[in-house]
């Protein structure tokens, strides 16, 4: 199952947009402020809500944002003016969140609404927040007292904490093996902690690995649970921080070989060298699609291409040409 488009409606920086996403990889591009995550996190949540169809009233706005639905309402002075994000599954399947004002605009309720789901959707969410490391007590505070993280961190860990699958699929076995030479070993969860196992046998505690290997560590766990496989729904949040330049190449080829495994990707980045790669290693048969998020007066628009280089007016590359023109300009002062 994967997500075809989405529709966005006076929700938080969006005041109208709608984007047709690629069914293999999707990078988010956009400045500060231009809703990258909280377009994820959208995506994200609605699929959790597919997953909790038929039970109580699902809610996104406090979990997944850890705030009153009214304060993600863009226009707060229209009452009438719908507010709501819509994920599409095909033309006739979807699921929406929907936020309704009442009380003078000063309170409003969420809740989601649905057509044509009978249905569940495997989907993981990875945080910008390298969490894997802080987990040993975490889910037991954060399920007893208001913690200031949202949903997704004490998702990821429960994902990352669940028992190991037999079965591995062969492009998975050769996934995690990529993985393994990237950390040199695997990732057990012994004693309600993390640890990298190295080649050599020496066991190391998460939280004292290298941020930018944990963040591959996390990737090889959630693998080996059976979490990103065939059919899967993946969100990242900025993969590329922490990790050390050498290896954003080995992090594209991995999500590319994901994707050709039948997994959708979405992930959200500043990061040119990330985004470029994508397209100098894409192959024919690679499903690949670029989308910039930009402001405008209307709220922030999007602009979608098969290529990176012909996204119109595109920060990431226009941020890097600055730095070479004054790379090329220095050099040259008398």
């Amino acid at each position: 199952m994967t997500i075809k488009k989405v529709c966005i409606e006076n929700f938080t920086v969006f005041e109208n947009v709608e984007i047709d996403f690629s069914s293999g990889v999707n990078i988010i591009i956009g400045t500060n402020g231009t809703g990258k995550t909280h377009l994820l996190k959208s995506l994200y949540a609605l699929c959790e809500s597919v997953n909790n169809k038929g039970e109580d009233i699902f809610d996104i706005s406090q979990p997944f944002f850890k705030v009153n639905p009214m304060n993600l309402v863009r226009d707060q002075r229209d009452r009438n003016k719908k507010t709501h994000v819509t994920a599409y599954f095909s033309k006739n399947s979807y699921v929406s969140h929907v936020i309704i004002k009442h009380e003078g605009m000063k309170l409003a309720g969420d809740g989601a609404s649905y057509s044509d789901i009978d249905f569940k959707v495997k989907n993981v969410f990875i945080p910008a927040k390298e969490m894997l490391s802080h987990a040993q007590g975490f889910l037991a505070m954060y399920n007893k007292y208001s913690l200031p993280f949202d949903k997704t961190y004490a998702d990821i860990i429960t994902n990352a904490e669940l028992p190991e699958t037999r079965a591995i699929t062969p492009i998975n076995e050769m996934t995690l093996q990529k993985i393994s030479e990237v950390i040199d070993g695997h990732v057990i969860h012994e004693k309600s902690s993390f640890y990298v196992v190295k080649s050599n046998g020496k066991k190391i505690e998460f939280q004292i690995e290298a941020e930018g290997l944990r963040k591959f560590g996390l990737l090889w766990k959630l693998i080996r649970n059976g979490l990103i496989e065939e059919g899967t729904i993946l969100f990242w949040d900025e993969p590329e921080a922490n990790i050390n330049p050498e290896l954003i190449p080995v992090l594209v080829d991995i999500l590319l070989e994901l994707q050709r495994s039948g997994v959708q990707v979405f992930i959200a980045t500043h990061n040119y060298n990330l985004a470029k790669y994508f397209e100098i290693k894409r192959k024919k048969d690679h499903k690949v699609k670029f989308h910039h998020l930009y402001k405008t007066n209307d709220g922030v628009q999007a602009d979608s291409s098969d290529y990176f280089g012909e996204l119109p007016n595109n920060p990431i590359i226009e941020a890097d040409t600055e730095l070479l023109d004054q790379v090329i300009e220095s050099n040259f002062e008398v």
